[in-house]
């Protein structure tokens, strides 16, 4: 299979000697397998890390289908836990038996993009599991640098939350969600609902979901959420409105990544009211939208595409001071012998939420 560029240096020496790995390797649409494989050779500059858990995220299933731009072959697996094995003969900050996780996304650190801080945008931007060989394996490598040491105590169920919970954050951040916000969110999947708990944390004054599917309606309902609309049944943009004084709501999250769902995101919002693009649509979906409702209503429209930089760090925090429990959020754990099923299963079966891989 096609492995990350390799360089021939097999880092410091810590007895670990292990040649080959079981992987789930996907070659292309519907075409996923578990084998053996070799296991990643480190940089100077990279950690060999042990993975104990990955969890399931929306674009693994987008991947697998063939509908979301990846390399083949590939390992998936992007949102993930683990202990270093190995380290690089430069790594100073990372010793073997750490417990880390690591940011996705690594950038070149020297276009306009990376040194204006915003790596996202990095014109040679890679990004673990979904354009170089990620965490559905027994092993992964990060740089050194996007590595992150989990704090004393937490879970690896906890650890492999951080990816997910930090995009939320971004996502929160972007919208500038406030002390006594209204706050909508279109979608009660695993990140609506992470919306939903972030926006009471963030001192939301009131939390409206919108969502189909009556599983997760009533996770909505378990997690707190204020106002739990059931779309099959009603307007929700009637009932936004009716739980807004007639307003709409002032930050309206569109966590679904369809078009209808993202016309009723521009019905929902009040005037001076934050859009966040959150969902992923396809690339070559379009929306009609009428500037003079943008220029006469004064919105703000912003996307929100991942999380790093601080957001990771927010993350950490916020997990490992209990505030936020992603137990909540996962439905069930498979082993990774089971993953294809689980990958299925999170893009067919909407009364599951959210699935961790554990990887022995």
């Amino acid at each position: 299979m096609a492995q990350n560029t390799l360089v021939n240096n097999q880092g410091t020496d810590s007895g670990f000697d292990q040649k080959e790995m079981k992987a789930a390797v996907t070659y292309a649409a519907h075409d996923l397998k578990i084998e053996t494989v070799p296991v990643p050779e480190i940089n100077d500059n990279e950690v060999l890390i042990k993975v104990k858990a990955c969890g399931i995220c929306g674009t693994d299933p987008h991947i697998y289908n063939g509908h979301f731009p990846a390399p083949m072959p590939l390992i998936q697996g992007h949102e993930f836990a683990g202990e270093v094995v190995k380290i690089g003969a430069a790594v100073t900050s990372v010793a073997v038996g750490d417990r880390v996780t690591a940011d996705i996304n690594i950038s070149c650190g020297n276009c306009y993009y990376c040194r204006t801080g915003q790596k996202l945008f990095c014109e040679n931007i890679k990004q673990l599991g979904v354009h170089t060989n990620g965490a559905f394996a027994e092993f992964v490598k990060a740089p050194e640098n996007n590595t992150y040491k989990l704090p004393e105590g937490m879970s690896w169920e906890e650890g492999a939350y951080i990816e997910p919970l930090a995009c939320v954050i971004r996502g929160q951040e972007r919208a500038n969600v406030v002390m006594g916000d209204i706050v909508a969110i279109i979608g009660a999947g695993p990140m609506g609902l992470a919306h939903a708990v972030m926006a009471k944390l963030n001192g939301a004054s009131k939390v409206i979901i919108s969502e189909m599917n009556k599983a997760r309606l009533q996770k909505a309902r378990e997690l707190g959420v204020d106002v739990v609309i059931d779309a099959s049944e009603k307007d929700p943009i009637q009932e936004v409105f009716h739980a807004t004084e007639g307003r709409g709501a002032d930050v309206v999250f569109e966590v679904v990544g369809a078009m209808p769902t993202y016309r009723q995101a521009f019905q929902m919002v009040r005037k001076g009211g934050t859009i966040v693009a959150f969902g992923a649509a396809p690339a070559d979906h379009t929306l009609d939208v009428k500037p003079f409702e943008i220029f006469s209503k004064e919105l703000t429209i912003v996307g929100s595409y991942a999380g790093t930089y601080g957001t990771w760090v927010k993350a950490i925090q916020l997990l490992s001071s209990k505030r936020f429990n992603p137990k909540a959020i996962f439905s069930k754990t498979i082993k990774l012998d089971q993953l294809e099923e689980g990958i299925v299963e999170a893009d067919k079966n909407k009364d599951t939420i959210k699935i961790l891989v554990e990887i022995e």
